[in-house]
């Protein structure tokens, strides 16, 4: 099993390339399920969450070519609409299958995802939103059997507005029969980077990108050609990187609209930043960043798959803040670990309280999930002595070859 291990050192210097989103990638691949024409997918990244979805598709009966960061996926072979527990439990995306799968098929056996370690991702909204859509579905055994000869437009609010059941039902509709309107929708980019792939296959949609969203299904879509918009987490992450370690870093091939709320607070940390259409420069001018309060909610305020690189952004900052976490129950694993490199955190329920310390210790420390993974990689990159992070598995779910940028970056990183 894969370590990684960080000897702490100077700051962060130099530029760096953002690969494609992985959270837009992987809804963009379970929509080649709804057209029996070939889809081109550009900018993928080199990640373990979209090469299991793959392997998913593969089991489905779809064939892809890959090369570099471009995937084409083919579909029109596609003999099974079951998704087996095996894979769905190591990748909770899996059941954006579902969606798709129903709508062009008239069936879907997805398993169901099962549990996370960051906290309970119920399923509800996509089993609700589909019914509504005249799906039949049964809970047996422990998979998600849907039923329809074919959806019907229908009208459906989000009790919670959920990223992947807001993608989920997008998908269905779009070959549902009539007009489907969702309310309270999720606002995430990728939601909207998706309806723009599905109106380039010949679906309707208005309204994409806001809370409400209507879709006018048609009978069949086509094969079409899209590009991956980049990944705002790995952005952000550099960015967190590069301001703890009190250094100078562009950003290229990102996007700083989707960042807003992440790219203030590190202005209110005391950063210095520029921006252009594609590009971030950060320079903390080589000072201490000041600590900032963080509270996570739904796109577009701060995010949680940035809070925890911000953890330990704060545990090395000048001050003190707070550090609380609104949508995951279970999304402080990252602390204990933290706190083994010396970093002074007090826990109350989902608030976390960071007192800011000049150098943390180098320690050994394990990931407990994807993101957890990179706040130690930023608390080693400032720490005296040596850091192994183990089981890097989760890193390599999402980041495509971090420790390869971190070091061209200046940082004494290796793999082994």
């Amino acid at each position: 099993m894969d370590k990684i291990i960080i000897t702490g050192n100077g700051p962060l210097h130099g530029e760096v390339r953002v690969a494609g989103a992985k959270n837009a990638a992987l809804p963009i691949i379970a929509a080649s399920l709804l057209s029996a024409e070939p889809l081109h997918i550009a900018n993928v990244p080199d990640v373990r969450d979209i090469g299991t979805v793959l392997h998913l598709m593969q089991l489905l009966g779809a064939n892809f070519e890959r090369s570099g960061t471009d995937l084409s996926i083919d579909t029109s072979k596609v003999h099974s609409v079951h998704a087996p527990y095996e894979l769905v439990k190591t990748i909770r995306a899996s059941i954006l299958l579902l969606g798709p799968l129903l709508a062009r098929f008239g069936e879907a056996d997805v398993s169901l995802p099962g549990g996370c370690a960051i906290g309970s991702r119920p399923v509800n909204e996509h089993i609700a939103g589909l019914a509504a859509l005249g799906a039949e579905i049964h809970i047996e055994s422990g998979y998600i059997k849907a039923r329809a000869a074919r959806l019907r437009g229908a009208h459906f609010a989000f009790d919670v507005p959920s990223v992947t059941a807001t993608e989920n039902l997008l998908m269905a509709a779009a070959l549902a029969e009539g007009v489907t309107t969702l309310e309270n929708c999720a606002l995430e980019p990728e939601i909207g980077d998706l309806a723009q792939l599905l109106v380039a296959m010949g679906a309707r949609i208005a309204g994409a990108g806001t809370g409400t969203i209507v879709i006018e299904g048609v009978p069949q879509l086509h094969g079409t050609a899209h590009r991956v918009p980049p990944d705002r987490i790995e952005t952000g992450t550099f960015l967190a990187a590069a301001a703890a370690t009190r250094g100078d870093i562009r950003v290229l091939e990102t996007n700083p609209d989707f960042l807003h709320h992440v790219l203030g607070k590190l202005e209110q940390a005391g950063c210095q930043l520029e921006q252009g259409s594609d590009w971030i420069h950060l320079s903390t001018g080589g000072k201490r960043c000041k600590a900032v309060n963080i509270h996570t909610a739904p796109y577009p305020a701060f995010p949680t798959d940035m809070q925890a690189q911000f953890m330990a952004l704060n545990a090395l900052a000048e001050g003190s803040a707070t550090v609380v976490e609104n949508i995951f129950e279970n999304r402080f694993m990252h602390v204990a670990e933290l706190q083994r490199m010396g970093a002074n955190i007090e826990l109350q329920g989902h608030t976390a309280i960071v007192r800011g310390s000049e150098r943390l210790q180098g320690a050994p420390v394990m990931a407990t999930d994807l993101r957890a993974s990179a706040s130690l990689i930023i608390a080693a990159l400032c720490a005296d002595g040596e850091t192994t992070i183990d089981r890097v598995y989760h890193l390599d779910r999402g980041y495509a070859s971090i420790d390869v940028k971190l070091a061209e970056l200046g940082a004494i990183i290796k793999r082994v």
